[in-house]
């Protein structure tokens, strides 16, 4: 099964943060719409990828995007890698049957859905895309009507894609 493509509902989410905090995609999108990332802390990928949306969600207020991580691995991991990596938007945990993560298609990581307040998936990402992550840095800029702050620094060589 692929990961869900854009124009599909997005599956209920209810999981709990690193901090035992219950999050549900429902209500979050009462607020907004939220960027969902999942990952797996031994992914090069991932650790190639999750510090650019660290640097999106710092760009903006906090509200007008929600970022949200979704680990496949454990507790502790996931706090290991966020710190190595400098994350701190928050992050879930899937369960140990990746139940999320299989209501979502997923077949590798990174994967990344942008889900509108309507339920809808606006965007997926599978791996590493240089232009997606520019489009979630520009639907970050709308969500909180600011200028676009570019997600890749000058002098920085990123690759157009690293398959996840």
């Amino acid at each position: 099964m692929a990961a869900l493509a854009p124009g599909k509902k997005a599956p209920a989410i209810s999981l709990t943060t690193l901090d035992g905090k219950k999050l549900t995609l429902a209500e979050a999108l009462h607020k907004g719409p939220v960027l969902l990332a999942f990952f797996k802390v031994s992914c090069p990928t991932c650790q190639f990828t999750l510090p650019y949306l660290q640097r999106i969600f710092e760009a903006y207020p906090k509200g007008s995007l929600a970022f949200w991580g979704v680990s496949q691995n454990d507790r502790d991991d996931t706090i290991d890698f966020c710190q190595h990596f400098g994350v701190t938007f928050p992050v879930l945990l899937d369960d140990k049957r990746f139940t999320v993560s299989s209501a979502y298609g997923l077949t590798h990581v990174p994967s990344l859905f942008l889900v509108r307040t309507d339920g809808a998936i606006e965007l997926t990402s599978v791996g590493f895309t240089k232009t997606d992550v520019e489009s979630l840095a520009e639907k970050a800029s709308q969500a909180a009507n600011l200028p676009l702050v570019p997600p890749f620094r000058p002098g920085e060589v990123i690759p157009a894609f690293k398959h996840g």
